[in-house]
């Protein structure tokens, strides 16, 4: 009996039999496309990125000890204009009382000048130069004194007549210690400075000082020290000014413009801009002086957010007038398509600058401009699903299903958006996971173009645009380099998904 029971064809039987353990398991159509996705391994990098980017922007940004519109400030030592001096060059022109000495004349005292002459002649009145030092002239004419012509300058404390003036300038050029007016002595020392019994009445300098601000009166101590410290090449000095207080000046040259300026070392309260990165910012700061790690996260929350609206807004419009185009044909089909046409014809870059200047103009709010933008966005990106839907449901509604939806007397609608549409899901999921990286590469570019998303509301965008000349490209790195990552890695992260689950939902794909 055991022999019987134990013969091939009874083996056989048994392992051929299928019970409640050895039953063949089936897969659902959605566990293969799982499957199927899984099995792509570029597929689940890009799903890894993602899910990295939303965790990095929507969960660092509640974690995060700032918020991304909050300014830090630091105490800077600034180098502020005070003055601007000048080395005179050119002459200089005092008319004697009662002379007047117009421009006409002083060009044809250039001219004699130049050429050695000893007189020149202006509207029949001759006039006679004569040279009392190196740059100091005295015109006259019929014996009487015209003006005089000079280069060093003699700056007024006090009222000087023309005669004071013109005998501290001879003095002054030919390194006299003193001069007479009339019965009155004066001294001059070798810094140009004029006394008249003990008391300061003027100073003679070349250089040429003028107030940077309009509330500052440079004194006639700091001019002299200006003038000292530029005679000594001196770059930097210090000066005690009325306040009692010493404040530290820098000196440079324009060579160009043949100026000097003066600038005063000032600690200022300003933003901590450009801050390299620290145990405070990870990242550095930005132009204003705003954390850059915060704003990297919250601007992946507006550029994420904006994505997946915009193509929400898309497919909405396209599966509504693609499914509707694709059932009912005929004129329908022609109108929807010939609107179709239309709006691949409209230049969108240029109509979006327009928009764009259009909503600077009128200072709309960040919030609704931002609100517009996805909008525009949105409403001149549907044609292209619109199209898919379209040409899927031109081949599903002659189907048997449908045959069968209209003999059970189901409505239009009821056929179209629960029987048609449920069929184009897998390649809309498709079109849309692609669509995401390229709308956000868009935003990205008009932000920075300054046509998206607007400060204080930070987006990967806007944050690269604060590279606006090559010096703050190559000196600070930590700005721009970490937003373009995260562009790169989120939109590549879209394109790999898409294409995975293009290949998942294929049927003929061999995994």
């Amino acid at each position: 009996m055991s022999d019987l029971q134990n013969t091939p064809e009874n083996n056989d039987n048994e392992q051929l039999s299928l019970n409640d353990d050895r039953r063949v398991r089936t897969l659902s159509p959605g566990a293969l496309v799982a499957q199927r996705f899984f099995r792509n391994r570029l597929a689940v990098v890009g799903m890894v990125m993602l899910i990295t980017m939303f965790i990095f922007s929507f969960i660092g940004g509640l974690i995060s000890p700032y918020r991304q519109d909050q300014q830090f400030y630091t105490y800077s030592d600034l180098q502020k204009e005070y003055a601007g001096v000048t080395q005179n060059a050119d002459f200089r022109y005092l008319s004697a009382e009662g002379q007047n000495f117009d421009s006409i004349a002083q060009a044809k005292f250039l001219l004699a000048q130049g050429k050695g002459d000893a007189t020149f002649e202006v509207k029949e009145t001759t006039y006679e130069l004569t040279e009392e030092g190196k740059d100091l002239y005295l015109i006259s004419a019929n014996g009487a004194p015209v003006a005089l012509a000079f280069k060093d300058i003699l700056n007024k404390i006090s009222d000087m007549s023309f005669d004071e003036i013109h005998a501290a300038l001879v003095a002054y050029v030919n390194g006299e210690k003193t001069f007479t007016v009339g019965d009155v002595e004066y001294a001059l020392d070798e810094d140009g400075n004029v006394t008249k019994g003990g008391e300061a009445i003027g100073y003679i300098s070349r250089f040429v000082i003028s107030s940077a601000q309009s509330d500052v009166v440079i004194s006639r101590e700091f001019g002299e020290e200006v003038a000292a410290q530029i005679a000594a090449d001196a770059k930097e000095f210090n000066f005690t000014g009325e306040d009692g207080e010493e404040h530290e000046y820098h000196i440079s040259y324009d060579a160009t413009a043949k100026v000097w300026s003066i600038t005063e070392g000032t600690a200022t309260y300003v933003y901590d801009a450009y801050a390299s990165p620290s145990k405070e910012h990870w990242l550095g700061t930005d132009t204003n002086g705003m954390d850059m790690l915060t704003r990297l996260m919250y601007g992946g929350r507006v550029s994420l957010l904006i994505g997946f609206i915009v193509v929400f807004i898309e497919a909405l419009l396209g599966i509504i007038l693609g499914g509707i185009s694709g059932y009912f044909g005929g004129w329908i089909d022609n109108l929807i398509m010939r609107i179709v046409d239309v709006f691949y014809c409209i230049p969108s870059l240029p109509l979006i600058i327009i928009l764009g200047a259009a909503m600077d103009a009128m200072k709309l709010d960040p919030q609704v401009r931002m609100l517009y933008l996805m909008l525009i966005l949105g409403f001149l990106g549907w044609p292209s699903i619109a199209r898919l839907v379209r040409g899927q449901i031109l081949s599903l509604r002659e189907q048997e299903f449908m045959t069968a939806t209209e003999a059970c007397g189901i409505r239009t609608s009821k056929r179209i958006f629960k029987h048609l549409i449920p069929n184009v899901i897998p390649q809309l999921i498709v079109i849309c996971t692609m669509s995401l990286g390229s709308t956000i590469i868009t935003e990205a570019t008009l932000s920075f173009l300054g046509l998206g998303v607007k400060f204080p509301f930070a987006s990967w965008g806007n944050i690269i645009s604060d590279v606006n000349n090559a010096f703050v490209m190559t000196h600070y790195w930590f700005v721009w380099i970490p937003a373009g990552i995260c562009l790169l890695i989120a939109v590549l992260g879209f394109n790999f998904v898409g294409d995975g689950l293009r290949d998942a939902f294929d049927p003929r794909m061999k995994r």
